[in-house]
């Protein structure tokens, strides 16, 4: 990727209107997408200090740690997630653009929510706002998305980009789309809101980027293969549709999501060292303040992954217990996975979120009394995007190309191998220290019989594992 973007050499009165003249365009080359190009508008948010900060968040927080090519970063996704954007308004404008009324103001439009859509994203992936703020900022509701429609304002201000306030308000509209209801907010052309953060059924390009991206990074296959959705699209009715044929295309988005998840994302290792860093950050809170970042865009712009490197190399004695979280990260002395069970299909709906506590309470009189302190407990859920919803039914088909009428597929007009269920929760249990790993297996195992009446984990905790000790 080309370390250089500039754009102010480029007139300011035709960053507006340059549109795919590539007298305007610069190229990049992208390990997933191949040459991209990045119109003037696009290149004035692009090369700005607040975006360029992406480059120093991994687009998977920690998970290089346990697969070492997860080291690509939101600003390569970000660039990707505008590129298919743009990919899919082409798409449209192609095929239906006088019927649409597409102009290249939409499009435009698009390309920045696209671009635009993590500017706001904190450090370590969905560690940040979903980990460590919690559990510094009691009762606070804090979301990357609201941050991203903050430094977007910020950036405009900040560097006097001139662009019309209402497409900025839809740029922001599109940004923050998933949260709101489409029905409801946006009256004309509400397609264009489904593209980037989708709200109605969770098809956008944001997956379609991730899931590519994430795979490669991390060596594993991917067989969605979203270009086919890119070809087999039409809007009916304002709305986006897809080709009946397309169905098991359209499933393989949700499980190769899901998939991720599984074997990536909330890998139990990944987590053991997420966890670490959580404590780590939250040792260090009250000395960097680093919750207080957020309530300014002048000054979270400059919160990044390398907050870490910061605790890491400081003298400070206030730090020193944050210190010697990283120390054990870096020297693997990780807080260690028992074990885990899923939760039976027929228990989800009265699901009780497990505690440290309840394994406390779990555990046997004589041998290692533990204490709350020396575990955590975490209640990971997978699913399709929609909970216990199966997300296909809320996407809309039509039989061909000259179809003019939308509608609603049944799994089981498709296939009876498709998941009758589409949510799995899954209860883990940590010990801070290896040597407490034992006792906490046994009262975790306790707290499943006492919950269910039977052990519902697939295996016992290995015997090697029991035994370990801090060396």
């Amino acid at each position: 990727m080309k370390a250089s973007l500039k754009g102010e050499d480029i007139p300011s009165h035709v960053t507006a209107s340059a549109g795919d003249d590539r007298r305007f365009l610069k190229s990049v080359h992208d390990n997933v997408h191949g040459n991209m190009y990045l119109d003037p508008l696009s290149l004035k948010f692009i090369d700005t200090e607040q975006f360029q900060r992406l480059r120093d968040l991994k687009q998977l927080g920690m998970t290089y740690l346990v697969y070492p090519g997860a080291v690509h970063s939101r600003f390569e996704h970000s660039l990707g997630v505008y590129w298919l954007a743009n990919k899919a308004m082409d798409k449209l404008k192609r095929y239906q653009g006088l019927e649409l009324g597409i102009e290249q103001i939409d499009v435009q439009t698009v390309k920045l929510a696209g671009l635009l859509h993590d500017v706001g994203h904190g450090p370590f992936s969905h560690m940040f706002e979903r980990e460590f703020l919690p559990r510094v900022v009691n009762g606070l509701k804090w979301s990357h998305e609201d941050m991203s429609l903050k430094m977007t304002d910020y950036i405009v201000d900040e560097h006097n980009i001139d662009i019309d306030p209402e497409n900025l308000k839809k740029v922001k509209d599109m940004i923050n789309a998933s949260e709101r209801s489409i029905s409801t907010s946006f009256k004309e052309k509400s397609f264009l809101y489904d593209i980037v953060a989708n709200g109605r059924n969770g098809i956008d390009v944001d997956k379609f980027d991730y899931i590519s991206r994430d795979s490669r990074a991390c060596g594993l296959g991917c067989n969605f293969q979203f270009r086919r959705l890119f070809e087999n699209m039409r809007v009916i009715d304002d709305e986006i549709c897809y080709r009946a044929k397309e169905y098991l295309t359209v499933h393989k988005l949700f499980s190769s999501r899901a998939d991720l998840h599984r074997t990536v994302y909330m890998h139990p290792k990944v987590k053991a060292i997420e966890l670490m860093c959580v404590d780590a950050m939250i040792k260090a809170n009250d000395y960097l303040q680093i919750a207080s970042f957020i309530d300014d865009p002048a000054q979270y712009w400059k919160l990044d992954d390398t907050i870490l490197k910061t605790i890491e190399t400081s003298s400070h004695q206030e730090l020193k217990e944050s210190r010697d979280l990283i120390l054990r990260i870096r020297r693997r002395d990780l807080y260690q996975f028992c074990n885990q069970f899923a939760v039976p299909k027929d228990k989800l709906d009265h699901f009780k979120v497990a505690t440290p506590q309840d394994i406390v309470c779990s555990q046997r009189s004589g041998g290692i009394t533990l204490k709350e302190e020396d575990i955590i407990v975490t209640n990971v859920k997978i699913d399709l995007t929609r909970g216990r919803e199966n997300p296909l039914e809320s996407i809309k088909f039509f039989e061909d190309f000259a179809s003019t009428e939308k509608f609603s597929i049944k799994d089981d007009r498709i296939s009876h191998l498709l998941p009758a269920c589409y949510q799995d929760m899954i209860v883990r249990v940590y010990a801070k220290k290896p040597e407490l790993v034992e006792a906490v297996s046994e009262a975790f195992e306790n707290f499943q019989m006492r919950t269910y009446g039977m052990k519902t984990q697939v295996h016992g905790t290995p015997n090697s594992k029991k035994k370990r000790q801090r060396s």
